[in-house]
């Protein structure tokens, strides 16, 4: 059977108000045209530093099937399919809220301090075992994200899963109307951003805005937070008729009473309302039992079967920039990579440590990358100085460190612990190449500003040059 296309120039201008030049049918969305793929809608949004108006000759000849634009007559563009609106974004919005009506299965909306895009990629993957998912690319959750996310999903979707993030307060409370969720998580509260507000308390009230778009839905809450019962009654004062807790508290509904955890996954007992059950995680890190306690209580509350669900985690991939493992030729031997680079809070900082800290180098040094935690405010001295403790505990050799914020943890620490130090991932790449020996594990960490995926990239390529060299080198 074909499936139906995603959107054609009449549903397009039905749903935006706007007027379309001629007829078109996409089967896909996109707002970027290195990403772009044949047959997409392209949206021509414009920001602070680019408009989209100015690559519509790269989307359509990259294969764009119509492009969507807030000017009748943009220059050079006579003749090509377009759909006029008076504001892309807002056209943008008003596909996702019809893609929202047209849909008739189940909805889950995903935020948290740390953890929301593990949890929603797990959520994706142990779903797609029991119908059809629509979910948020990579971390597509901000103003621009959710609602291109949401107007991607197919009208036939059994379920969809969409992350929601915010760097302040209200910006959940604009997204989540147009999600409409059954089901909302919040996976931690941790002091990310909290440059940006008064207290921990108050991001997470920001994050609990999540449950203004719940109409008698559920919500699961991390139990183990300081602010659940501050998050469980704004769940229940706004919308949701249920809240289910997950962690290791005695009082959570899906609760974790055994985790053991190995450098390739964890196994894990839980009681689920009373029910004893086992299962295994394929990722590296205790946090993931965590983050799988909420995927299971969430598949239950989206009407899936979670026995299914728990056997699911047994098979999840290794998740680019969170967590991925990697055992890369080095040196005449081997090295283990914990490609954790996406992004950093002092909360998953905490767990990216901890994580290091249960793997057992082979002849090698347990080996910390590190850069910055940005917005942090008036407390990122502070933050970015304690991270010794952890390293410490961890027992954590030898650093790596990009970045200005980074320095106040240099400073307490011994000279000789510092493999390298430098301003950005780019330079500190080198010192990396040279310094990294066989047998050492290593785990990469940093906010996504700082780019350490690069110094990740650089090691992966280090690696697959050294090992075909030394193919050639055998072979001959």
């Amino acid at each position: 059977m074909t499936a139906a296309p995603l959107w054609t120039a009449d549903a397009a201008d039905a749903a935006t108000g706007g007027t379309s030049t001629a007829a078109w049918i996409a089967n896909g969305i996109s707002i970027d045209t290195r990403t772009l793929s044949p047959d997409d809608l392209f949206v021509a949004l414009s920001g602070p530093n680019f408009d989209g108006h100015d690559f519509l000759d790269k989307a359509f000849a990259a294969g764009a099937a119509a492009a969507m634009v807030s000017t009748a007559a943009p220059p050079g563009q006579s003749g090509r399919p377009l759909t006029v609106v008076g504001d892309t974004l807002a056209g943008l919005r008003a596909l996702a809220a019809a893609a929202r009506d047209r849909m008739t299965g189940r909805v889950a909306a995903i935020t948290g301090s740390v953890g929301k895009t593990g949890t929603k990629e797990a959520l994706a993957h142990v779903l797609r075992a029991q119908g059809s998912v629509s979910a948020s690319q990579s971390s597509l959750n901000n103003h621009w994200g959710v609602p291109l996310s949401l107007a991607r999903m197919p009208a036939a979707s059994d379920f969809g899963i969409f992350e929601i993030g915010m760097n302040h307060a209200g910006e959940i409370a604009d997204l989540v109307p147009l999600a409409r969720p059954h089901v909302a998580v919040v996976t931690a509260i941790a002091p990310a951003h909290i440059a940006n507000f008064d207290s921990v308390a108050d991001i997470a009230r920001a994050k609990a805005e999540i449950f203004s778009g719940l109409d008698g839905g559920i919500a699961v809450i991390n139990r183990d937070t300081e602010h659940f019962d501050l998050l469980a009654d704004i769940a229940l004062r706004t919308g949701a008729r249920e809240v289910v807790g997950f962690g290791r508290s005695p009082q959570a509904d899906m609760r974790l009473v055994e985790c053991l955890s190995s450098a390739t996954g964890n196994e894990i007992n839980a009681i689920w309302r009373g029910r004893e059950f086992r299962y295994r995680v394929e990722q590296p890190g205790v946090h993931w039992a965590y983050n799988s306690l909420a995927v299971l209580a969430a598949a239950d509350a989206l009407g899936a079967d979670i026995d299914r669900a728990a056997d699911a985690l047994a098979t999840l991939p290794s998740l680019k920039g969170r967590g991925a493992l990697h055992t890369l030729p080095w040196a005449g031997g081997t090295l283990r990579l914990v490609d954790d680079a996406y992004n950093a809070n002092p909360e998953s900082m905490r767990a990216a440590r901890d994580t290091l800290g249960a793997l057992a180098p082979t002849g090698g040094r347990r080996v910390a990358v590190l850069g910055d935690m940005l917005e942090l405010g008036d407390a990122s001295v502070a933050a970015h100085a304690g991270l010794k403790a952890h390293l410490d505990r961890n027992g954590i050799d030898i650093v790596f460190l990009a970045g200005r914020e980074i320095r106040a943890l240099a400073d307490t620490l011994e000279a000789g612990r510092i493999g390298g130090i430098a301003d950005d991932a780019d330079s500190l790449v080198p010192l990396l190449i040279g310094g990294l020996v066989a047998g050492d594990v290593v785990t990469v960490k940093a906010s996504h500003g700082i780019a350490l995926e690069r110094a990740v990239a650089a090691l992966l390529e280090h690696a697959a040059a050294e090992n075909k060299k030394g193919n050639k080198t055998h072979a001959l």
